[in-house]
């Protein structure tokens, strides 16, 4: 595998060389600022240019296209890293060994039609967006947001955060907001999609048996529309406010038989080492499988949860914890979780805990290089976070100590305790 960064005034191409695949992945990344009532804007203009183009005006004409490029497969994204937004498009479609000569270039030269020519309406007030596909994304987004309300599991993630900071990056919904979509008409989302072709720090990764040069020129006659002039970027990381001396703990009831219990933890000035390496074998120890210490305790030992894991977020500074139990277990189950907390920053586990879990994380490293989209996701934590490059992480992964575990353990400090009740009698 061959990796080259090219910079220009207005964006950087990474191409990754490698003839492991039969096709050949191109993604757009879109990167700024995360603003909270952008968030609803950034998924609309997603469902919006995946929706239809001026060549091909609708869902049944896309489809054709891509059947002509022997099936190629496209999709658009918005999501939230730490301080920043990120909203990608990205084509797969195999090599033209298998296909013919020329469907590189077609099939980028699609790409470039999703993201830059638009199915737009001229009025005497302005451009906008059309008006019927704009309402198809709209409803499309709609739905979607109401759709994470009524997940009992996201929906309690998501409070929990919201209690935790409120009105911070980490309280930040993926979906979007629907207060922010009713305010949306297609005239101001155009000229949002605008901002964006003029401000948005961007990034376009090509991977596959590729010709690096040829890739380039390519790249260059059909991303013209690119304004942008590139910026320097800050830190997507984020450290949390002081945590809470004594916990908050919240209740809410719906509707649901099993409830939900989310607690947070935030993690003091953890070192780079720390939230890059120590984190993932600490989570796995604590709650990451079935020989896990939560599991073990919480629902093997004692059956107090159908289910309970827990999951670092090194780039926001803290550890959740996701239980589903029956509420009258409320204060056992949560009795139990904070004395397994507390026997990990005692150093209650062995050291084939740490083996078992440095296995884990390495065979999920070899995972990821079997599939282009996540190996594109690796050169782009490597390009927006300073993540280290696969050797690298396989030798300082197996640097881990049981004293960096202990040491980790006990900067991380119980936030913020979320209940989301059931009010169906879960027994019966």
């Amino acid at each position: 595998m061959k990796y080259k960064k090219t910079s220009t005034y207005s964006y950087n191409l990474h191409v990754i060389k490698t003839d492991k695949f039969k096709t050949i992945t191109v993604k757009i990344n879109f990167k700024r600022k995360l603003q909270k009532q952008e968030i609803t804007y950034r998924n609309m203009i997603v469902n919006m240019l995946c929706e239809s183009t001026a060549l091909y005006p609708s869902k049944r004409l896309m489809t054709i296209a891509t059947e002509n490029l022997y099936d190629l497969y496209y999709r658009g994204m918005n999501y939230i890293s730490g301080k920043y937004n990120v909203m990608g498009f990205d084509v797969t479609f195999l090599n033209e060994e298998y296909t013919e000569e020329g469907m590189l270039d077609e099939s980028i030269k699609f790409l470039s039609n999703l993201v830059f020519k638009p199915n737009i309406e001229k009025k005497r007030n302005g451009t906008c967006f059309n008006e019927d596909n704009f309402k198809l994304a709209y409803n499309l987004l709609k739905d979607n947001i109401i759709a994470q309300k009524e997940n009992p599991d996201a929906y309690s993630r998501t409070r929990m955060l919201e209690h935790m900071e409120p009105d911070s990056y980490l309280s930040y919904r993926s979906s979007g907001y629907l207060e922010d979509l009713e305010s949306i008409d297609s005239k101001k989302l155009y000229k949002y999609y605008e901002s964006i072709l003029n401000s948005d720090i961007i990034d376009i990764f090509v991977i596959g048996n590729v010709n690096e040069r040829h890739v380039r020129k390519v790249i260059e006659d059909n991303f013209l529309k690119i304004k942008t002039i590139k910026k320097p970027t800050e830190s997507h990381f984020i450290r949390p406010k002081k945590t809470r001396l004594v916990p908050k703990t919240i209740k809410e009831k719906q509707n649901i038989n099993q409830s939900k219990l989310v607690l947070g933890y935030k993690i003091d000035k953890m070192t780079d080492y720390e939230l890059r390496y120590v984190l993932n074998i600490y989570s796995y120890i604590l709650g990451g499988g079935p020989d896990s210490k939560l599991f073990k305790t919480v629902r093997e030992k004692n059956s107090l949860c159908y289910y309970i894991s827990s999951v670092g977020q090194p780039l926001n500074s803290i550890l959740t914890i996701n239980a589903g139990i029956n509420k009258k277990d409320f204060k056992n189950a949560l009795n139990l979780i904070k004395r397994e907390v507390y026997n990990m920053k005692k150093g209650k586990f062995t050291d084939e805990d740490i083996i078992k879990g440095k296995i884990t994380y390495i065979n999920s490293l070899k995972e990821l290089e079997d599939s282009e989209t996540s190996i594109i996701s690796l050169y782009a934590g490597i390009e927006y976070l300073g993540s280290d490059d696969i050797p690298t992480r396989f030798a300082k992964i197996n640097k881990v100590s049981k004293n960096d575990v202990i040491k980790l353990a006990n900067k991380i400090h119980l936030d913020t305790i979320y209940l989301l009740e059931g009010d169906l009698d879960e027994e019966k």
